[in-house]
């Protein structure tokens, strides 16, 4: 067992991806915030949902029961996985976009004209294009200033929320540079206001424990493919809330949470992997109930995690002709994505060059465009962003270092 608290070995022997060669030499996957791999018990899951139980949902033979349990299964690992009071509060959709798109919706017709949702320049997209739209129905839509140190002014979020603001939308961390949002700061200017609380945890839910009662958020949602799942999207509902919410639904669905926002027949297989993915991350933990090995587990993966990413920055900041976009490390209220520019190198050409090492690296926005646009780098091309998962090693990181620098002297 490493010092890091994760036994490395283990872990990346559950993942066949990470034995994969090209041009003999190893894959490094530092490509996580766009998508983890996916371990072997995962795609079993997905595979055995095909062999055995492959059937629509409630009918009275074998297969369809068992359809019914895989679904109930899955909701109940999220709700562990996010601290939710039941599994009729977590929600499945396509993807975080589509769900949060079904909610504006269904949100947009309890608003009135001139009241107010706030989002952030700090967003990704898909938790600002969904509420733009509610522009369309007379809804004064504000946005909360991000900083050029990569922070959120949270003068501005206080002096832009008032009596009139009905719904507040966040993220919990910035997929973009790897910023923690102060969403316990916001939950109870939210209070002040009785203001709903939305938040998008897609880039956080792999790297720390959520707990939706303690914060007291009213939607959260997230992304099952970014924490060694498929793609399939989750949304949190407090008690009650989304009962209250005409939401786009036919006749013959389900009328109240948390079916009422899902429309038409679920991908079963791929909710089966979602389940497998909780249950991996929990393996990596102790304790005596899913929700026990779950938070015991995040310890470890944000341990194992900050090191490496801590150990990449200091590595990059050290490059000549390399800056590092937003926050150090001397707080671990930070996300293992390291974001960077490179002096007379623009990020596509970057990542180019680690391709040629098999290093998996991303460059652009990230879909959060906005973001990088008020940072002054979009017209260069965004920033090259690299991201630490649970199965990523000291000599990825030693190994990426050094070709970066190799990059930056060439």
């Amino acid at each position: 067992m490493s010092s890091f608290a994760i036994d490395s070995a283990s872990v990346r022997n559950q993942f066949p991806s990470l034995q994969r060669k090209h041009n003999d030499l190893p894959m490094v996957f530092l490509d996580g915030p766009a998508g983890t791999q996916v371990p072997q018990g995962v795609i079993d899951a997905i595979s055995n949902y095909y062999k055995t139980s492959n059937a629509n949902t409630h009918g009275c033979f074998i297969t369809t029961n068992e359809t019914d349990k895989v679904v109930h299964h899955m909701r109940e690992c999220m709700a562990a996985l996010l601290g939710a009071e039941s599994a009729t509060n977590i929600s499945i959709g396509q993807n975080m976009t589509t769900l949060n798109f079904a909610l504006a919706r269904a949100i947009s017709r309890v608003l009135k004209p001139d009241d107010e949702v706030l989002i952030t320049q700090l967003d990704h997209e898909a938790n600002r294009g969904p509420w733009l739209t509610l522009r369309d129905a007379g809804v004064k839509v504000r946005e909360v200033n991000l900083l050029h140190n990569g922070l959120l002014d949270y003068n501005d979020f206080e002096k832009k929320i008032n009596e009139n603001t009905k719904l507040v939308c966040m993220g919990m961390s910035a997929n973009s540079i790897g910023t923690v949002n102060n969403f316990k700061l916001v939950r109870q200017l939210t209070y002040k206001y009785n203001a709903w609380l939305l938040l998008d945890a897609v880039h956080y839910a792999p790297h720390f424990t959520i707990d939706v009662q303690d914060i007291g958020c009213d939607f959260l949602l997230c992304s099952a493919y970014k924490f060694y799942g498929p793609h399939v999207g989750i949304l949190y509902s407090k008690p009650g809330v989304l009962d209250r919410l005409p939401t786009d639904r036919l006749r013959t669905a389900g009328q109240t949470a948390p079916d009422c926002i899902e429309t038409g027949t679920l991908n079963h297989a791929a909710i089966a992997g979602v389940a497998a993915a909780v249950e991996f991350m929990a393996s990596l933990g102790n304790g005596n109930t899913l929700r026990e090995k779950l938070v015991s587990a995040y310890h470890k993966i944000s341990t194992h995690e900050y090191v490496l990413a801590s150990k990449l920055y200091e590595g990059l900041r050290k490059i000549p002709g390399v800056t590092v976009i937003g926050q150090d490390f001397s707080s671990t209220s930070r996300t293992p994505t390291v974001s960077f520019t490179m002096e007379g190198k623009n990020p596509t050409q970057v990542c180019e060059q680690l391709a040629k090492k098999n290093i998996c690296a991303w460059d652009g926005h990230f879909y959060a465009i906005h973001a990088i646009e008020v940072l002054g780098l979009l017209e260069k091309g965004g920033v090259t962003r690299l991201g630490v998962s649970v199965y990523n090693t000291v000599q990825e990181i030693d190994f990426t270092v050094a070709e970066i620098a190799r990059i930056a002297n060439s």
